[in-house]
């Protein structure tokens, strides 16, 4: 329809033209004749008239019919514009046949001047007309076109909303890959079939791609700085600091883990931590136990009788709470847990040796075990060394 309402307008406005540029049409120096409808100027425009006519009737119908179907709340609006529409054309028509009348009229007028054999008043009348109704089809053909436009617009929208969407995950995932669709691998097979299993030159997933090109980048620079300009740390450089930093923090692992003992988790300790213990006790245990643990206040450490058990867990048990009722205090507050247990390791590695003034015995007997008597006598002889 739209295309041959364009054809159909195209060809009246160029046979109107070519009419208008006949030499021998226009600006004739006789004088008109009697009847106006005689003229072949007068009869060419009448038939142009009408032909925009039938065009204004036929997008007034077609524009009528849009509206009514695009706009199906606003029937009444676009039943007044149809009106409005059909009163135009109407208008157009009357004013169509009124100039025809007044072509009649005045062709018995003679005038000294004439174009084509028409006076000026009827000739410029009829272009008016023309004017006009080429004015109504524009306008008409505008709004024509705006409707369709929507229409298309709306369609549009619908087959996108029957279209479900792929989520944000899906299209992130298929541009990373970027895969070839199923018929598209006809084009890449290589004709090589191993068992049913195709060989094809597909291209690389971009994922894949981007990830070399950023390994190539990163070994660029780092060359660059490690091996040319050296403002980076050499691999051994990097091995050392590493083993450097491990060994700070197996350091406090170790301090504390230690710190987490108790008298249920408490080990005899090495030769640095009885050490350390023999300090402790000259500081804090001398006093009551003699510098060399043969007792004062306190009982003998040195024989084979003990008040409240001694192995080695029941010694970091009494040192930790203490023995209130025997006037020893609670180090629990003072000593941390490393510190009491290097202290109770002190007092088990010091059994067996010869005080300068051992005090006599008090408590009950007791006999360690053979594998920690031997660990207690290893000990306490790798400290006399």
């Amino acid at each position: 329809m739209k295309r041959l309402l364009i054809r159909l307008i195209t060809g009246i406005v160029t046979m109107f033209f070519a009419l208008l540029a006949s030499p021998t049409l226009l600006l004739a120096a006789d004088a008109p004749k009697k009847s106006s409808m005689n003229n072949p100027i007068a009869i060419v425009i009448v038939v142009v008239i009408v032909a925009l006519l039938i065009v204004i009737a036929l997008l007034s119908y077609v524009l009528l019919g849009i509206a009514q179907f695009y706009v199906k709340r606003a029937k009444e609006q676009a039943q007044q514009n149809g009106t409005a529409a059909k009163t135009t054309v109407l208008l157009l028509c009357c004013l169509a046949g009124f100039s025809a009348f007044a072509q009649t009229d005045n062709a018995a007028v003679v005038t000294d001047r004439s174009i084509g054999g028409l006076s000026e008043a009827t000739f410029f009348t009829l272009m008016t007309v023309i004017a006009i109704e080429l004015a109504v089809i524009a306008a008409l053909a505008w709004f024509l076109k705006r409707l369709m436009a929507k229409e298309e617009t709306r369609q549009a929208a619908e087959i996108a909303n029957a279209v479900p969407k792929d989520s944000l995950l899906k299209r992130i995932w298929d541009r990373a890959n970027r895969f070839r669709a199923i018929h598209q691998e006809a084009d890449i097979d290589l004709g090589h079939d191993y068992d049913s299993i195709r060989e094809l030159d597909n291209r690389l997933p971009p994922w894949w791609l981007y990830g070399f090109y950023c390994t190539v980048i990163f070994a660029a620079i780092y060359l660059w700085r490690a091996e040319v300009s050296k403002s980076a740390p050499s691999a051994i450089q990097e091995y050392t600091a590493s083993v450097a930093e491990a060994e700070k923090q197996k350091e406090i692992y170790l301090a504390n883990a230690a710190n987490n003992v108790d008298e249920n988790s408490v080990k005899l300790l090495g030769a640095d931590g009885i050490a350390a213990g023999k300090m402790i006790f000259t500081g804090t245990c001398a006093a009551c136990h003699g510098t060399d643990g043969g007792g004062g206040v306190g009982p003998n450490l040195t024989d084979d009788y003990w008040l409240h058990g001694g192995t080695l867990k029941d010694v970091f048990k009494t040192i930790k709470y203490g023995v209130q009722e025997k006037g020893m205090k609670s180090w629990k507050d003072d000593l941390s847990p490393v510190q009491i247990a290097q202290l109770a390791s002190f007092v088990k590695s010091i059994k067996g040796t010869k005080p300068a003034t051992p005090k006599e015995p008090q408590g009950e007997p007791f006999k360690e075990n053979t594998a920690d008597s031997a660990n207690a006598t290893k000990t306490t002889a790798s400290i006399t060394q």
